[in-house]
């Protein structure tokens, strides 16, 4: 019998794999061939989606990308027992040997796309749970110091120590504490999330049931948004194998430590992404922003002690507690250590997720990995962290990503989401939609980031016609120092980001002389 893997991942189902997998299923039978499909996560390859593998002594041999009407010509071809020798043109042959594949540090997504996703002994057979069970011998404290020892930091805007805010929980008095993973990926250009969360769904659970071990939280809530139904489904279905196992519920794995899980959906709203607005949310309230303080980790859900992670930094936390906060360590520069999944999205010939260190940079990414723009132009400007994030010149592509660097230059690292655009576009058009962005999602709370980016797209407007462009070019850059500092949250705070820089790196587009 032989073993052939079809992608299960959103990206590839909207590409058509189902109906390959449909369409291999039939032509097998009709040829007498036997088969065992495992539906598995996606490479990341989206451009070579649907991905097809067949599993033979050499390793997986690729085949991508397949359409329902090239299966009767790959059985013809022998794709099932050719192996590398196949000589259908859809063969690309081993699948980790491809370039793309090799030359990534894949830590978080080392399962993703090899395992089936919901298969528990899939899933302990490559390496899962065993950071598990070595937490379960340790003191919380024991367990916090080694998150903290390996450098771990949030994965979203603002990179804070994954350890200092576990420590914050742990050292809480409180009788209940809570876990919620923040799984609201609303950024543009980001989907390293949901590709975790239908392709390795144990992972994140594995995390955040160590980090209920961690501080003495016995309850926690992943808040997937709406627009993710097959995540949710995935995360169900794996939370209720888990807990049929030991896994969860009310005595881990016989520790005699309670932790349950459960998976609530938002509705939609941007803002719901920011953290306090999130558990407003969790709570039944309208998603607006929380003044701080109280931080939640004192004062979080219903008030008690809250750790808020968003699915990337848990999902770090199992290979932590596994190999050791030095082997994590190993990996980055600086301040920035591990890796971070890039997402590659925009005019690019091979979109697709990337996991490196830390220290990469932009040109590796872009021409590397991403092979240049789809469009065949040259690479003019790249919007990196999502929609608020700056917009990166070709100046500084060789700046290493690196959440210190990339400040340095008023930009962020953010989610890893990159956005590229070629040299046709319009970077005060940009600047426009990032204003009308905020405008649109602000929660309305604070007055900067509630009238700051409507007007902030009047001015825009303003300059691009010329009227009175010179004092409207300081009226907007004096907007965004209002917002900068006097909004409640990075929404407000952040939208001046892409503003900024593309008036800063390509004035021309407004008409204006480039900032010195």
């Amino acid at each position: 019998m032989t073993r052939i893997y079809v992608p299960i991942d959103s990206s590839a189902l909207s590409l058509g794999a189902e109906r390959v997998a449909q369409a291999l299923q039939r032509e097998a039978g009709q040829r007498g061939a036997t088969i065992e499909m495992v539906r598995n996560g996606s490479r990341g390859m989206f451009w070579l989606e649907p991905l097809v593998e067949v599993e033979t002594p050499a390793g997986r041999v690729a085949f991508g990308p397949v359409r329902p009407q090239d299966v009767a010509a790959l059985f013809d071809a022998g794709f099932l027992t050719q192996g590398t020798d196949c000589q259908h043109p859809l063969c690309l042959g081993l699948t980790e040997e491809l370039p793309y594949l090799k030359k990534q540090e894949r830590l978080t997504f080392a399962r993703v796309g090899i395992t089936d996703p919901l298969s528990l002994d899939d899933y302990t057979t490559h390496g899962g749970y065993r950071g598990l069970r070595n937490a379960i011998a340790m003191a919380g404290a024991d367990i916090v110091r080694a998150v903290t020892d390996s450098g771990l930091r949030g994965r979203g805007g603002a990179a804070f120590p994954t350890g200092i805010k576990w420590n914050t929980v742990l050292n809480a008095q409180a009788a209940q504490k809570y876990i919620v993973c923040n799984a609201d990926e609303g950024d543009s250009g980001t989907f390293s999330d949901r590709m975790l969360m239908e392709g390795d769904p144990y992972c994140l659970i594995e995390g955040m049931t160590i980090a209920g071990l961690a501080v003495g939280a016995t309850q926690g809530y992943i808040y997937v948004r709406s627009e993710y139904p097959h995540s949710v489904k995935a995360l169900r279905a794996a939370i209720e194998r888990a807990r049929a196992a030991g896994y969860l519920g009310v005595d881990v794995l016989g520790s005699g430590h309670a932790f349950e899980l459960e998976v609530r959906m938002g509705a939609g709203a941007y803002i719901c992404g920011e953290e306090t607005s999130l558990l407003e949310s969790l709570e039944g309230k309208r998603g607006i922003v929380r003044f701080k303080p109280p931080l939640p980790a004192l004062q979080g859900l219903f008030g008690k002690p809250t750790v808020i992670n968003n699915v990337m930094t848990f999902a770090s936390v199992p290979i932590i507690l596994d190999k050791g906060a030095a082997f994590y360590q190993n990996y980055g520069m600086g301040r920035s250590r591990g890796t971070l999944p890039f997402q590659l999205t925009g005019n690019l010939k091979h979109g697709g997720l990337v996991e490196k260190a830390f220290g990469v940079t932009l040109r590796e990414l872009l021409y590397d990995y991403g092979g240049g723009s789809a469009s065949g132009r040259p690479i003019r400007a790249v919007q990196v962290g999502g929609p608020l994030g700056a917009y990166v010149p070709e100046s500084q592509f060789d700046v290493p990503l690196d959440y210190e660097a990339y400040a340095a230059i008023q930009a962020m690292v953010g989610h890893g989401g990159l956005v590229a655009f070629d040299d046709t576009v319009d970077m005060a058009h940009m600047a426009r939609y990032a204003m009308e962005f905020c405008a649109a999602e602000s929660c309305g709370k604070c007055t900067p980031c509630r009238i700051g980016s409507t007007r902030g797209v009047e001015v825009i407007d303003r300059i691009v016609a010329n009227e009175d462009r010179e004092n409207n070019v300081v009226l907007l850059r004096s907007l965004c120092d209002t917002m900068l500092a006097g909004s409640l949250c990075a929404l407000g705070g952040m939208a001046p980001f892409p503003v900024l820089s593309a008036l800063n790196h390509f004035a021309e587009d407004f008409g204006t002389e480039r900032a010195a």
